[in-house]
């Protein structure tokens, strides 16, 4: 794989089961001259073929999930994952001195895995504007889900990698690699893009999204999802009062279900996935699990306010503490219940933590506070009592988030934009700290 012009895609165009639940439909080139192929798609696709690039679109947003959340926390200090590798304790903790390969797991997962998904959604949006099979009003609809998609990736890469390569439509001419700043004026000029289209779709759209969606399956509430996602890009480009006015017209709401929002799904059926970051708990002291496991960083529960219940509900402590690599742990995962638990994607809870950090910044100080009171209550904490300043407030904020969104791809991004990094403890002596991952060498050849 020299760059990502060179990832290779199934198209799956065979009649997709049912649009309940989804298969994983990665896209490769197909080699068999009688069936179809990327280029077949992309001119004249049936709806079946528009719709099955829907299904790969959302499975393959799922790429690269587990090893993004785990990476990124290690090296946030949010957790250990004890397994096999030792490049899990070693690279990513930069032991002895080790810095991070550019050409290892950690690096070329998320990287392959996010624009494999935006791949499939730039075919999905050549298809629909070279077929004749669907109205205008339709194919609006198509654009709109499609170029939402791409943002949100392109948005998780820059949280990870902090550049992005934003012009990936033409593979043999691929656009520049760009720093954090333009490629996220382009990411939200995507959105409002996509906007634009959802506006324009209708009451319906010709295509059925997977359960992980439901709530969000029409033009006018896929907006919301849009809008949320502008909200997001809003705050992490510094523009609070856009992302205010983003969040008014998305699912944000300070008294609805923390959990409201769309979810990636799993399950177990031929070709899907499970859910990468669960892992089996520890039954008992005789039977705990002491193989591929998450263990949680101490500090994360040593740090916690008395009675936050979010300790207890995302982590338990093990029947015994364990230890790997000179590294020590006496609590592991609960996040999810099992292997096909859903993950979310982007739920209210994290909306009010972004509504909080959007106040801040547009020094509607009162409006933070109240948003923080509303995630401390949810999680058995009494209201915020610090000082009412910026300052203070952007403590709590970023403190909040680290429990609210532990293990979930979060902490890394928030402790670099906040210049932050050199605040995580080391844990052996020779340990380093990273805040990014490093791109993928394939990208620099």
């Amino acid at each position: 794989m020299k760059n990502i012009s060179k990832i290779t895609f199934k198209v799956v165009i065979a009649a997709i089961f049912t649009m309940m639940t989804f298969t994983s439909c990665d896209f490769d080139e197909v080699i068999d001259p009688n069936g179809p192929s990327v280029g077949g798609v992309e001119t004249g696709a049936s709806l079946d073929q528009l719709n099955g690039l829907v299904v790969a679109v959302e499975s393959t947003s799922r790429n690269g999930l587990g090893i993004e959340t785990t990476a990124s926390g290690t090296m946030a200090r949010e957790l250990y994952l004890f397994d096999a590798d030792p490049r899990n304790t070693g690279d990513l903790l930069g032991k002895n001195g080790i810095g991070l390969d550019n050409n290892s797991f950690y690096s070329t997962a998320q990287w392959n895995g996010s624009y494999r998904c935006i791949k499939n959604a730039n075919v999905l949006i050549t298809a629909v504007m070279n077929t004749e099979v669907i109205t205008d009003t339709e194919r609006q609809g198509y654009l709109g889900f499609a170029k939402t998609f791409i943002a949100y990736e392109l948005i998780q890469i820059l949280k990870s990698y902090n550049i992005a390569r934003i012009d990936v439509a033409d593979p043999d001419n691929l656009g520049p690699v760009l720093e954090f700043g333009p490629a996220m004026t382009a990411v939200r000029a995507l959105l409002d893009e996509a906007e634009t289209n959802l506006g324009n779709a209708g009451s319906e759209f010709s295509f059925p999204l997977s359960s992980g969606f439901d709530g969000f399956t029409t033009p006018s509430t896929f907006l919301q999802f849009n809008r949320a996602v502008a909200a997001l890009a809003a705050v992490y480009d510094g523009d609070g009062s856009g992302a205010l006015t983003d969040l008014g017209a998305s699912y944000f709401d300070l008294t609805a279900d923390l959990t409201l929002g769309p979810k990636h799904i799993f399950s177990l059926g031929g070709g899907d996935q499970a859910n990468p970051v669960f892992r089996i708990p520890s039954l008992s002291a005789a039977e705990p699990n002491n193989g591929d496991q998450i263990i949680v960083h101490d500090s994360w529960v040593n740090d916690a306010e008395a009675g936050d219940t979010r300790v207890t509900t995302k982590t338990a402590t093990r029947p015994n503490p364990t230890s790997q690599d000179d590294l020590n742990g006496t609590n592991e995962t609960r996040l999810y219940a099992s292997n096909v638990s859903s993950i979310d994607i982007l739920r209210n809870e994290e909306l009010i933590l972004l509504y909080a950090e959007a106040s801040i910044l547009a020094n509607n100080l009162q409006d933070a506070e109240d948003a923080l009171n509303v995630v401390r209550n949810a999680a058995g904490l009494a209201d915020y009592s610090g000082a009412q300043t910026s300052a203070d407030l952007t403590t709590e904020m970023l403190n909040q988030r680290r429990y609210s969104l532990w293990a979930e791809n979060h902490r890394m991004f928030d402790l670099r934009r906040y210049n932050l990094s050199n605040t995580l403890p080391i844990d052996r002596t020779g340990d380093q700290i990273f805040n990014m991952f490093p791109i993928p060498l394939s990208e620099n050849q």
